[in-house]
Protein backbone atom coordinates (compact mmCIF):
# COMPACT_ATOMS: atom_id res chain seq x y z
CA UNK A 1 0.00 0.00 0.00
CA UNK A 2 1.14 3.34 -0.80
CA UNK A 3 1.97 5.68 2.17
CA UNK A 4 -0.37 8.10 3.56
CA UNK A 5 1.22 11.57 4.04
CA UNK A 6 -0.18 14.32 5.96
CA UNK A 7 0.95 17.58 6.53
CA UNK A 8 0.81 19.59 9.77
CA UNK A 9 0.63 23.65 9.08
CA UNK A 10 2.82 25.77 10.51
CA UNK A 11 2.63 28.99 11.75
CA UNK A 12 5.57 31.16 13.54
CA UNK A 13 6.20 34.14 14.94
CA UNK A 14 9.80 35.84 15.75
CA UNK A 15 10.52 34.09 12.79
CA UNK A 16 14.03 35.26 11.98
CA UNK A 17 15.99 33.90 9.21
CA UNK A 18 14.60 30.39 9.59
CA UNK A 19 16.45 28.22 12.13
CA UNK A 20 13.38 26.36 14.02
CA UNK A 21 11.39 26.09 10.75
CA UNK A 22 14.16 24.19 8.51
CA UNK A 23 14.34 22.37 11.40
CA UNK A 24 10.81 21.72 11.54
CA UNK A 25 10.00 21.33 7.48
CA UNK A 26 12.82 18.70 7.15
CA UNK A 27 11.12 16.44 9.94
CA UNK A 28 9.49 13.40 9.25
CA UNK A 29 7.74 10.38 11.32
CA UNK A 30 6.45 6.98 10.00
CA UNK A 31 4.27 4.55 11.31
CA UNK A 32 3.66 1.57 9.02
CA UNK A 33 1.91 3.51 6.36
CA UNK A 34 1.20 6.98 8.31
CA UNK A 35 3.79 9.60 7.55
CA UNK A 36 3.70 13.05 9.15
CA UNK A 37 5.59 16.09 8.04
CA UNK A 38 5.35 19.70 8.15
CA UNK A 39 4.76 22.65 5.47
CA UNK A 40 4.44 26.31 6.38
CA UNK A 41 1.61 28.12 6.40
CA UNK A 42 2.32 31.54 7.30
CA UNK A 43 5.34 33.45 9.12
CA UNK A 44 5.70 37.12 11.03
CA UNK A 45 9.16 38.84 11.50
CA UNK A 46 9.82 42.88 11.87
CA UNK A 47 13.59 42.60 9.65
CA UNK A 48 13.07 43.10 6.03
CA UNK A 49 16.41 41.04 5.46
CA UNK A 50 15.49 38.06 8.07
CA UNK A 51 12.18 38.02 6.03
CA UNK A 52 14.01 37.71 2.44
CA UNK A 53 15.88 35.03 3.75
CA UNK A 54 13.07 32.89 5.07
CA UNK A 55 11.16 33.31 1.85
CA UNK A 56 14.32 32.07 -0.37
CA UNK A 57 14.79 29.15 1.63
CA UNK A 58 11.68 27.74 4.12
CA UNK A 59 9.41 29.27 1.02
CA UNK A 60 11.23 28.71 -2.26
CA UNK A 61 8.63 26.25 -3.44
CA UNK A 62 5.87 28.37 -2.27
CA UNK A 63 4.37 31.13 -5.76
CA UNK A 64 2.98 33.67 -2.25
CA UNK A 65 4.98 32.72 0.38
CA UNK A 66 3.00 34.28 3.33
CA UNK A 67 6.08 35.80 4.83
CA UNK A 68 4.43 38.97 6.78
CA UNK A 69 7.34 41.34 7.69
CA UNK A 70 5.64 43.78 10.43
CA UNK A 71 5.96 44.56 14.14
CA UNK A 72 4.12 41.47 15.56
CA UNK A 73 2.43 44.38 17.83
CA UNK A 74 1.05 45.71 14.34
CA UNK A 75 0.17 42.04 12.80
CA UNK A 76 -4.14 41.31 12.80
CA UNK A 77 -3.62 37.93 13.47
CA UNK A 78 -7.96 37.48 12.07
CA UNK A 79 -6.54 37.66 8.98
CA UNK A 80 -3.97 34.59 9.55
CA UNK A 81 -4.86 30.64 8.32
CA UNK A 82 -5.77 27.98 11.21
CA UNK A 83 -2.49 26.09 11.72
CA UNK A 84 -1.65 22.74 13.42
CA UNK A 85 1.74 23.62 14.50
CA UNK A 86 2.92 27.22 16.48
CA UNK A 87 5.85 28.49 17.18
CA UNK A 88 7.92 31.10 18.31
CA UNK A 89 11.15 32.21 19.82
CA UNK A 90 10.02 35.54 21.55
CA UNK A 91 12.79 38.01 22.12
CA UNK A 92 14.82 37.47 24.47
CA UNK A 93 16.80 40.42 25.33
CA UNK A 94 15.19 41.02 28.19
CA UNK A 95 16.03 37.40 29.72
CA UNK A 96 19.27 36.81 28.43
CA UNK A 97 22.40 36.62 31.27
CA UNK A 98 24.41 39.27 28.81
CA UNK A 99 21.73 41.95 29.51
CA UNK A 100 20.25 43.51 32.51
CA UNK A 101 17.78 40.80 32.71
CA UNK A 102 15.08 43.34 33.20
CA UNK A 103 12.24 40.85 32.52
CA UNK A 104 8.72 41.77 32.15
CA UNK A 105 9.55 45.64 33.26
CA UNK A 106 11.53 45.70 29.47
CA UNK A 107 10.40 46.80 26.22
CA UNK A 108 10.84 43.14 24.75
CA UNK A 109 9.71 40.65 27.92
CA UNK A 110 5.99 40.93 27.35
CA UNK A 111 5.94 40.21 24.07
CA UNK A 112 5.69 36.30 24.83
CA UNK A 113 1.79 37.34 25.23
CA UNK A 114 1.23 37.92 21.41
CA UNK A 115 1.86 34.02 21.01
CA UNK A 116 -0.68 33.29 23.60
CA UNK A 117 -3.08 35.50 21.07
CA UNK A 118 -2.37 32.60 18.69
CA UNK A 119 -2.67 29.60 20.84
CA UNK A 120 -6.23 31.33 21.88
CA UNK A 121 -7.34 32.23 18.70
CA UNK A 122 -6.50 28.97 16.73
CA UNK A 123 -5.80 26.03 19.27
CA UNK A 124 -3.24 24.05 17.28
CA UNK A 125 -2.10 21.00 18.38
CA UNK A 126 1.32 21.89 19.32
CA UNK A 127 3.79 24.12 20.52
CA UNK A 128 7.15 25.16 20.53
CA UNK A 129 8.41 28.34 22.88
CA UNK A 130 12.24 28.91 22.66
CA UNK A 131 14.27 31.39 24.58
CA UNK A 132 17.41 31.78 26.49
CA UNK A 133 18.79 30.12 29.40
CA UNK A 134 18.50 33.42 31.53
CA UNK A 135 14.68 33.22 31.27
CA UNK A 136 14.44 30.80 34.01
CA UNK A 137 16.12 33.00 36.43
CA UNK A 138 14.54 36.19 35.52
CA UNK A 139 12.95 38.13 38.41
CA UNK A 140 13.96 35.71 40.83
CA UNK A 141 12.31 32.70 38.31
CA UNK A 142 8.99 34.15 38.66
CA UNK A 143 9.02 34.98 34.87
CA UNK A 144 9.33 31.71 33.65
CA UNK A 145 6.79 30.83 36.08
CA UNK A 146 4.34 33.18 34.90
CA UNK A 147 4.80 32.06 31.35
CA UNK A 148 4.60 28.49 31.45
CA UNK A 149 1.14 29.07 33.59
CA UNK A 150 -0.24 31.44 30.77
CA UNK A 151 0.63 29.58 27.94
CA UNK A 152 -0.96 25.82 30.07
CA UNK A 153 -3.72 27.80 30.33
CA UNK A 154 -4.14 29.03 26.43
CA UNK A 155 -6.16 27.72 23.75
CA UNK A 156 -7.96 24.34 25.44
CA UNK A 157 -5.12 23.56 27.32
CA UNK A 158 -2.04 21.99 26.91
CA UNK A 159 0.84 19.61 28.43
CA UNK A 160 3.60 21.02 28.79
CA UNK A 161 7.06 20.07 28.76
CA UNK A 162 9.97 22.27 29.22
CA UNK A 163 13.79 21.82 29.00
CA UNK A 164 16.91 23.68 29.22
CA UNK A 165 18.72 21.76 25.79
CA UNK A 166 22.18 21.63 24.97
CA UNK A 167 23.13 21.62 21.42
CA UNK A 168 26.33 20.28 21.98
CA UNK A 169 24.62 17.20 23.41
CA UNK A 170 22.41 17.15 19.79
CA UNK A 171 25.38 17.40 17.62
CA UNK A 172 25.56 21.17 17.25
CA UNK A 173 29.26 21.95 17.38
CA UNK A 174 28.56 25.24 19.66
CA UNK A 175 28.14 25.06 23.92
CA UNK A 176 24.37 26.58 22.83
CA UNK A 177 21.76 26.48 25.72
CA UNK A 178 17.98 27.20 25.39
CA UNK A 179 15.28 26.40 26.83
CA UNK A 180 12.46 24.81 24.55
CA UNK A 181 8.78 24.69 26.00
CA UNK A 182 7.04 22.13 24.11
CA UNK A 183 2.79 21.95 24.38
CA UNK A 184 0.41 19.68 23.33
CA UNK A 185 -3.05 19.80 23.39
CA UNK A 186 -4.04 17.81 26.38
CA UNK A 187 -7.45 16.69 24.89
CA UNK A 188 -4.74 14.42 22.71
CA UNK A 189 -4.23 12.44 25.66
CA UNK A 190 -0.20 12.44 24.52
CA UNK A 191 3.21 13.96 26.61
CA UNK A 192 6.32 15.07 24.37
CA UNK A 193 9.07 13.44 25.89
CA UNK A 194 12.63 15.50 25.37
CA UNK A 195 14.71 13.65 23.23
CA UNK A 196 17.48 11.52 24.52
CA UNK A 197 21.31 13.66 23.29
CA UNK A 198 22.93 11.66 20.96
CA UNK A 199 26.18 13.37 20.98
CA UNK A 200 26.65 13.81 25.34
CA UNK A 201 29.98 13.08 25.74
CA UNK A 202 30.71 13.00 22.19
CA UNK A 203 30.54 16.68 21.45
CA UNK A 204 31.43 17.10 17.57
CA UNK A 205 35.00 19.57 17.33
CA UNK A 206 34.66 22.88 15.59
CA UNK A 207 38.04 21.72 13.15
CA UNK A 208 35.42 19.17 11.78
CA UNK A 209 32.48 21.83 10.87
CA UNK A 210 34.90 24.71 9.45
CA UNK A 211 36.64 22.34 7.51
CA UNK A 212 36.57 22.46 3.39
CA UNK A 213 34.32 25.42 3.15
CA UNK A 214 34.49 26.38 -0.94
CA UNK A 215 35.93 29.70 -1.62
CA UNK A 216 32.52 30.34 -3.24
CA UNK A 217 30.18 29.07 -0.81
CA UNK A 218 27.49 31.79 0.06
CA UNK A 219 28.24 34.41 2.67
CA UNK A 220 31.85 33.69 2.99
CA UNK A 221 32.95 36.99 2.53
CA UNK A 222 35.87 37.85 4.36
CA UNK A 223 36.29 41.12 6.97
CA UNK A 224 38.45 43.93 7.13
CA UNK A 225 40.28 43.61 9.94
CA UNK A 226 42.44 46.29 12.04
CA UNK A 227 45.83 45.51 12.01
CA UNK A 228 45.60 45.35 16.01
CA UNK A 229 43.33 42.96 16.08
CA UNK A 230 45.14 40.93 13.87
CA UNK A 231 48.37 41.63 16.22
CA UNK A 232 46.17 40.68 19.18
CA UNK A 233 44.89 37.32 17.79
CA UNK A 234 48.73 36.48 17.06
CA UNK A 235 49.36 36.60 20.86
CA UNK A 236 46.80 35.03 21.54
CA UNK A 237 46.24 31.09 21.70
CA UNK A 238 43.39 28.89 20.67
CA UNK A 239 40.58 28.87 23.34
CA UNK A 240 42.41 32.15 25.14
CA UNK A 241 40.91 35.63 24.90
CA UNK A 242 41.91 38.89 25.46
CA UNK A 243 41.88 38.74 29.21
CA UNK A 244 43.41 35.14 29.82
CA UNK A 245 46.03 36.12 26.79
CA UNK A 246 49.39 36.99 27.18
CA UNK A 247 49.42 40.34 25.71
CA UNK A 248 51.91 42.63 25.38
CA UNK A 249 50.41 46.51 27.38
CA UNK A 250 49.86 47.78 24.11
CA UNK A 251 47.52 44.59 23.02
CA UNK A 252 45.52 45.10 26.31
CA UNK A 253 42.01 46.57 26.42
CA UNK A 254 41.42 49.17 28.59
CA UNK A 255 38.20 48.21 30.36
CA UNK A 256 36.98 48.33 34.21
CA UNK A 257 33.77 46.96 34.10
CA UNK A 258 32.50 43.48 33.78
CA UNK A 259 35.06 41.59 31.43
CA UNK A 260 33.20 38.93 29.09
CA UNK A 261 34.67 35.64 28.49
CA UNK A 262 33.98 35.92 24.14
CA UNK A 263 35.83 39.11 24.04
CA UNK A 264 38.62 37.85 21.23
CA UNK A 265 38.31 34.55 22.31
CA UNK A 266 39.67 31.99 19.41
CA UNK A 267 37.67 28.79 18.93
CA UNK A 268 39.55 25.81 20.34
CA UNK A 269 39.76 23.29 17.22
CA UNK A 270 39.58 20.47 19.38
CA UNK A 271 35.93 21.64 21.04
CA UNK A 272 32.88 22.98 19.71
CA UNK A 273 32.35 26.79 19.76
CA UNK A 274 31.35 29.10 22.18
CA UNK A 275 27.51 30.48 21.23
CA UNK A 276 27.62 32.38 17.94
CA UNK A 277 25.75 35.33 18.95
CA UNK A 278 24.06 38.39 17.23
CA UNK A 279 25.57 41.15 18.85
CA UNK A 280 27.85 43.52 17.21
CA UNK A 281 30.30 44.68 19.74
CA UNK A 282 33.79 44.47 19.13
CA UNK A 283 35.76 41.55 19.77
CA UNK A 284 32.49 39.43 19.39
CA UNK A 285 32.59 38.74 16.91
CA UNK A 286 33.80 34.96 17.13
CA UNK A 287 37.67 34.26 15.98
CA UNK A 288 39.23 31.37 14.07
CA UNK A 289 41.87 29.25 15.73
CA UNK A 290 43.89 28.92 12.51
CA UNK A 291 44.24 32.13 11.73
CA UNK A 292 44.21 35.78 13.04
CA UNK A 293 40.86 36.82 12.26
CA UNK A 294 36.97 37.11 12.32
CA UNK A 295 34.82 34.09 11.26
CA UNK A 296 33.27 34.49 8.03
CA UNK A 297 29.12 33.96 8.12
CA UNK A 298 29.78 31.14 6.35
CA UNK A 299 31.73 29.65 8.88
CA UNK A 300 29.51 30.89 11.81
CA UNK A 301 26.50 29.35 9.95
CA UNK A 302 28.49 25.91 9.81
CA UNK A 303 28.78 26.26 13.55
CA UNK A 304 24.82 27.03 14.17
CA UNK A 305 24.40 23.99 11.68
CA UNK A 306 22.90 26.17 8.70
CA UNK A 307 23.52 23.50 5.70
CA UNK A 308 25.57 25.48 2.94
CA UNK A 309 22.79 25.73 0.19
CA UNK A 310 20.95 28.26 2.97
CA UNK A 311 21.77 31.49 1.40
CA UNK A 312 21.00 34.43 3.75
CA UNK A 313 19.82 37.84 2.64
CA UNK A 314 21.23 41.64 3.02
CA UNK A 315 24.81 43.00 4.50
CA UNK A 316 27.16 40.94 6.00
CA UNK A 317 26.01 42.75 9.48
CA UNK A 318 22.83 41.98 9.30
CA UNK A 319 23.95 38.43 7.72
CA UNK A 320 25.72 38.29 11.03
CA UNK A 321 22.75 39.37 13.07
CA UNK A 322 20.27 36.77 11.81
CA UNK A 323 23.00 34.00 11.88
CA UNK A 324 23.54 34.66 16.13
CA UNK A 325 19.79 35.39 16.83
CA UNK A 326 19.10 31.43 15.17
CA UNK A 327 17.90 28.02 16.45
CA UNK A 328 20.24 25.77 15.15
CA UNK A 329 17.79 23.78 12.78
CA UNK A 330 19.98 20.68 13.75
CA UNK A 331 18.26 21.48 17.31
CA UNK A 332 14.98 22.27 16.01
CA UNK A 333 14.96 18.89 13.84
CA UNK A 334 15.57 17.01 16.66
CA UNK A 335 12.45 18.31 18.67
CA UNK A 336 10.28 18.69 15.94
CA UNK A 337 11.09 15.00 15.16
CA UNK A 338 10.57 13.72 18.30
CA UNK A 339 6.81 16.05 18.48
CA UNK A 340 5.82 14.16 15.09
CA UNK A 341 6.74 10.87 16.56
CA UNK A 342 4.57 11.69 19.48
CA UNK A 343 1.88 12.24 17.22
CA UNK A 344 2.08 9.47 15.36
CA UNK A 345 2.45 7.00 18.66
CA UNK A 346 6.45 6.45 17.55
CA UNK A 347 8.48 5.61 20.60
CA UNK A 348 11.91 7.17 20.62
CA UNK A 349 14.79 7.64 23.17
CA UNK A 350 13.89 9.97 26.08
CA UNK A 351 15.55 11.28 29.04
CA UNK A 352 13.28 13.78 31.95
CA UNK A 353 13.09 16.96 31.66
CA UNK A 354 15.39 18.95 33.83
CA UNK A 355 12.82 21.98 34.69
CA UNK A 356 9.96 20.77 36.73
CA UNK A 357 6.78 22.35 36.61
CA UNK A 358 5.20 22.09 39.57
CA UNK A 359 2.86 23.88 42.24
CA UNK A 360 4.72 27.36 41.81
CA UNK A 361 4.75 29.46 44.41
CA UNK A 362 4.33 33.02 44.43
CA UNK A 363 2.75 33.32 40.78
CA UNK A 364 -0.77 35.23 42.24
CA UNK A 365 1.67 38.21 44.20
CA UNK A 366 3.96 38.08 41.16
CA UNK A 367 0.47 39.32 39.07
CA UNK A 368 -0.25 41.59 41.47
CA UNK A 369 2.83 43.24 41.68
CA UNK A 370 3.31 43.49 37.93
CA UNK A 371 -0.30 45.33 37.70
CA UNK A 372 0.17 48.04 40.52
CA UNK A 373 3.29 48.76 39.46
CA UNK A 374 2.09 49.45 35.88
CA UNK A 375 -0.58 51.60 37.86
CA UNK A 376 2.18 52.99 40.26
CA UNK A 377 -0.26 51.18 43.64
CA UNK A 378 2.49 49.33 45.15
CA UNK A 379 0.33 49.76 48.48
CA UNK A 380 -2.46 47.79 46.45
CA UNK A 381 0.30 45.02 46.23
CA UNK A 382 1.31 45.04 49.75
CA UNK A 383 -2.27 45.20 51.03
CA UNK A 384 -3.55 42.38 48.93
CA UNK A 385 0.13 40.21 49.54
CA UNK A 386 -0.54 38.00 52.60
CA UNK A 387 -3.59 37.10 50.95
CA UNK A 388 -2.17 36.10 47.16
CA UNK A 389 0.53 33.97 49.10
CA UNK A 390 -2.06 32.11 50.87
CA UNK A 391 -3.91 30.97 47.13
CA UNK A 392 0.17 30.44 46.38
CA UNK A 393 0.88 28.43 49.18
CA UNK A 394 -2.37 26.07 48.25
CA UNK A 395 -0.61 25.48 45.07
CA UNK A 396 -3.93 27.31 43.59
CA UNK A 397 -1.76 28.30 40.22
CA UNK A 398 -4.16 31.06 37.97
CA UNK A 399 -6.86 31.42 41.32
CA UNK A 400 -7.92 34.54 41.21
CA UNK A 401 -8.73 36.81 44.34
Amino acid sequence: MPQSVQYLKFGEFFSGPGGLALGAILAESKNGERVLKIKHAWSNDYDPSSCETYKKNICKNEKNPQVICRDVRDLDIDTLSSIDIFAYGFPCNDFSVVGEQKGFNGKFGPLYSYGINVLNKFKPRVFVAENVGGIASANDGRVFIKILDDLARAGNGYKITAHLYKAEDYGVSQTRHRYIIVGIDQSIGVEFKVPKPTHKGNYVPVKVVLSNIPENAFNNEHAKVASQVVERLKHTKPGENAWTANLPAHLKLNVKTARMSQIYKRLHPDLPSYTITGSGGGGTHGYHYAEPRPLTNRERARIQSFPDDFEFVGSKEKVRKQIGMAVPPMLSNVVFKAILDTLNNVEYPYVEANYQIVPKTNLLLFEYEQNCRSKNHISETQRLGERGRDYCEEGRVGARI
